[in-house]
């Protein structure tokens, strides 16, 4: 299924790099999501509403798609949250593909190739160096992570650590992406507190998080 998340994401690094939309209400403490999580979202920072950005990109890559199913994954994926907090911005993006709607479900050994596609999608948009990766379970969930340095294409003088962790549930898969424009940024999203089908909260990334390399 890699193929499939690598046309399907390609919509993500797109959303990030996108012109910023006008914030609406601070975010709310905690967003739960209808796949069955939550994550805990600090209350400074604004959420913003990227569906107009986002239509024009998902029907582009609908029609970059060569198969089936990669139109299918590229028109059910959905931005549920982005967020974002200072200047320059750091900004986290929560994105989902429901199983319901790809008609089709995936499995733990299908997530390094989800979460690879994601990453792939973001260097349509990001120069990205010094990738690390690494594998951690949250509760009874499998995660991986993939942490590197970039710049917005064109913008080195916008350095970044761009960070991507992903999971499959029973409903669908989910991947939140962290742009963040200095380290405490990237403390905070990281330590994030998420609750996946009700599983004991922890935080989104925890420190270990890179100290296994993960199984190609």
């Amino acid at each position: 299924m890699k193929a499939l998340f690598a046309a399907t994401f390609l919509l993500c690094g797109a959303a990030l790099v996108a012109q910023e939309p006008a914030p609406q209400a601070p975010a709310a403490q905690t967003h739960t999501s209808a796949l069955g999580f939550t994550y805990a979202v600090p209350a400074d920072w604004e959420v913003v509403d990227t569906s107009a950005t986002l239509g024009g990109v998902k029907q582009q890559a609908q029609q970059n798609a060569s198969e089936d199913v990669e139109k299918r994954g590229a028109a059910c994926v959905a931005v549920s949250l982005t967020a974002k907090h200072g200047a320059p911005a750091s900004v986290m993006v929560i994105v989902e593909l429901p199983f319901d709607c790809l008609g089709q479900t995936a499995t733990e050994k299908d997530l390094p190739g989800f979460a690879q596609g994601a990453s792939e999608g973001l260097k349509q948009n990001f120069d990205l160096a010094e990738p690390v990766f690494g594998t951690y379970a949250l509760g009874s969930h499998s995660m991986w992570v993939e942490r590197a340095q970039g710049a917005p294409k064109g913008h080195p003088e916008l350095p970044y650590t761009v960070e991507i962790a992903c999971t499959l549930l029973k409903k669908g898969a989910v991947c939140w992406m962290m742009m963040a424009a200095d380290a405490a940024s990237l403390q905070i999203l990281e330590g994030g507190a998420v609750a996946l089908e009700g599983d004991p909260a922890a935080a989104l990334v925890p420190a270990n998080a890179f100290a296994k390399k993960p199984t190609q």
